[in-house]
């Protein structure tokens, strides 16, 4: 299968890896191409130049947003989610009657809360929107011809993509759309990654749940000390 992967950060990164290793053909979208091969420095997030990452994985197209959502036949959003429904609204018609798994978190970074959230990195950034609306929600609108699908969003990228490096595989993902066809698409992905245990929570209204589940993670990953996030949420039954 040829999946379009859209982004070029860590968690991007992690979905680009996994399919290729599993035998589908890979294609990454960014929005300009020859920036993203010019950049000599580490991202925001730390992560190696670009280009140093496509060296090891030969194989991997390169292309525009849009070439690469049009040429995939199933579509990962990893833009950040500040700028993903502008981003992705730009490409509606290369995106019309596909499935695009979206896992991106609407954090604004930059921002001065009144009662701030110090963390090891910096203030704890907020959640816009929140509550009332989700991320996935407003990307289904924006894209009313695209199946969108809700999920990976209760993890790091590392572990959605390799859960049995947590209790060999022991702990729950979630799912939400409003189309089944979508969503046991992205089911049938979770299982070539080696989940077990996915539980659907229905329609993508849903998804405002997994998305104001990221503060919650962030504040486990402290408390357990760790860099990573390696940890798994387990539903009991």
């Amino acid at each position: 299968m040829k999946i379009a992967v859209l982004g070029t950060g860590g968690g991007a990164r992690a979905h680009v890896a996994k399919p290729l290793e599993l035998g589908h053909e890979v294609l990454v979208g960014t929005r300009d191409v020859d920036a993203t091969l010019a950049r000599t420095e580490p991202d925001m997030m730390g992560n190696p130049p670009y280009k140093e990452f496509l060296a090891d994985h030969p194989g991997v197209k390169l292309l525009p947003f849009g070439d690469a959502a049009a040429a995939g036949e199933l579509v990962i959003n990893g833009i950040d989610g500040h700028n993903a429904v502008q981003a992705l609204s730009a490409i509606a018609d290369q995106l019309a009657g596909k499935t695009l798994i979206d896992y991106a978190v609407p954090f604004i970074y930059r921002h001065e809360p009144e009662h701030p959230w110090p963390t090891p990195w910096g203030i704890m950034p907020k959640l816009d929107p929140c509550d009332t609306d989700s991320l996935g929600e407003r990307i289904q609108r924006a894209l009313p011809a695209t199946k969108v699908a809700k999920s990976f969003v209760t993890q790091e990228q590392t572990t959605v993509v390799n859960p049995r490096s947590v209790a060999d595989g022991d702990h729950t993902m979630f799912v939400a759309g409003d189309h089944a066809d979508a969503k046991q698409q992205t089911i049938d992905l979770l299982k070539s990654y080696g989940w077990s245990d996915i539980l659907d929570l229905g329609a993508l209204v849903c998804a405002r749940g997994m998305e104001m589940h990221s503060p919650l993670h962030e504040a486990i990953r402290f408390g357990l000390g760790q860099q990573e996030g390696r940890f798994g949420i387990k539903v009991v039954r």
